[in-house]
């Protein structure tokens, strides 16, 4: 079973149908929409301010979602995809959106709908990523306009399968 922590008191709260890995840690004021999944080895810590998620999003195996005392919040939207080993930190990150592997999402960051952050990309501090486009490199800076296909075929469809997968486990 997955480690699960109040902290201060606030114990996190669960939307209809999430799947835990056993060895997820969720702690503190977290909360989480519906269909949402935590996979192994992540790492979602509402210890030093809020995390919110919308529906249907997945924290993939070692990532890490945390925020900064007194100053940041996380915020993520709907059908959102945090690929393996990725940090997402004090930010926000709009609605149908793909964090890459092994990518970074630093404080104050916002990223805008129908967005994909490529893998291994570092997303510096306060930086405002253009709804609706592909952004690459560290640190990372906008490549293209991203088109349906990718929407469709990359962002929905992984966000899509994870629901499957995290099927397979429950």
């Amino acid at each position: 079973m997955a480690l699960i922590k109040p902290v201060k008191g606030i114990l996190p709260k669960f939307g209809n149908d999430c799947y835990l890995a056993e060895n997820a840690t969720v702690v503190g004021d977290v909360e989480m929409g519906n269909n949402c999944s935590i996979w192994f080895n992540a790492v979602v810590r509402g210890d030093v301010n809020s995390i919110r998620m919308g529906n249907k999003v997945n924290v993939q195996d070692g990532a890490c979602i945390h925020c900064t005392y007194q100053k940041t919040k996380t915020q993520i939207g709907n059908n959102v995809s945090i690929g393996h080993n990725a940090i997402v930190h004090g930010c926000r990150i709009e609605d149908n959106v793909l964090i890459g592997m092994g990518a970074i999402v630093m404080d104050n960051a916002v990223i805008g709908s129908n967005t994909i952050i490529a893998a291994g990309a570092v997303v510096l501090e306060n930086t405002i990523v253009e709804a609706g486009s592909i952004y690459a490199g560290v640190p990372a800076k906008k490549v293209k306009d991203i088109n349906q296909e990718l929407i469709k075929g990359e962002i929905n469809r992984i966000a899509d399968n994870y629901i499957m997968y995290s099927g397979w486990f429950k």
